[in-house]
């Protein structure tokens, strides 16, 4: 009997050594879209790459150059991971929304800033998110590299997105099911930049039908393919909590930063790309 035990516990290690690292294998590819813990990508914590001066430099640039724009919402992007470690297609890894607000301090005073509206990843719960507001030196805190990405939509569409912010169709467009590579048509799962393309789409059409949402995105938005060996990606929906393949037909697709930027310059007159480093 204890033979056999050993046995079976040998082959429970190597079954788990075998699905850590194939789920390796697969983050190395896809986790550039940026929604795991480790990877600094829609988790709210995660580990300092660089000095924390350095950081709240960087943070306070953003906000100015948000300020020098004029904008009063914005769609914010950072890196996770190095651009070397990136998918091809993929540059930044989490993505919110920037809001002009009247931020409230420790002492009761009020001052003029920029608040972030993000979808998290939760870190006990890899499968599950939830929305939660920070500030930029939060949303920068754990970068791989200190680079931002900008998208100042029109001012008649930062109006309406505000609106939708604001009021109750907001937190009506979160779904707390997450995946790493969630699909942007249609329902099931949601990742940070899906929520975004979502709160856009509710802005843009002035509803929060998600079927409406969900309709224009399919007609309008191109996603981006998911590179990945299919053998990984399987593998990956297997052992890895955050890494779902039940909202995706045939080749897997996602909403990225980038495809966020290229839908909004199509439709949305008066939008504005920047890119952002120290």
């Amino acid at each position: 009997m204890i033979w056999a035990e050993k046995i079976l516990t040998s082959k429970y290690l190597m079954t788990n050594f075998i699905a850590k690292l194939f789920l390796g294998l697969l983050l190395l590819h896809i986790g550039g879209i940026g929604h795991t813990t480790s990877f600094s990508g829609s988790s709210a914590k995660a580990s300092a790459h660089f000095p924390a001066e350095k950081i709240m430099g960087f943070a306070k640039k953003v906000e100015r150059t948000l300020a020098s724009e004029g904008a009063r919402v914005a769609i914010l992007a950072r890196m996770g991971r190095a651009l070397s470690e990136m998918p091809e297609g993929m540059h930044f890894t989490h993505v919110a929304f920037a809001v002009y607000s009247n931020i409230t301090l420790a002492n009761g005073s009020t001052v003029p800033g920029y608040a972030i509206y993000n979808l998290y990843q939760k870190d006990d719960r890899p499968n599950a998110s939830a929305l939660v507001q920070d500030f930029p030196v939060d949303f920068f805190a754990g970068v791989a590299q200190l680079e931002a990405g900008i998208l100042i939509p029109s001012a008649e569409l930062q109006q309406r997105l505000l609106q939708v912010i604001a009021s109750p169709a907001y937190g009506s467009l979160h779904d707390p099911r997450y995946s790493l590579i969630a699909n942007p048509y249609n329902l099931g799962r949601q990742n940070c930049t899906e929520f975004v393309l979502d709160v856009i789409n509710a802005a843009i059409y002035q509803t929060s039908d998600i079927n409406i949402i969900k309709a224009n995105t399919n007609a309008y938005f191109k996603a981006q393919t998911v590179n990945v060996n299919p053998l990984k990606l399987m593998l990956g929906s297997m052992f890895s909590a955050e890494v779902s393949t039940s909202d995706q037909r045939g080749k897997p697709v996602t909403a990225t930063f980038e495809k966020i930027a290229e839908y909004l310059q199509a439709y949305d007159h008066g939008s504005k790309l920047l890119t952002l480093a120290p």
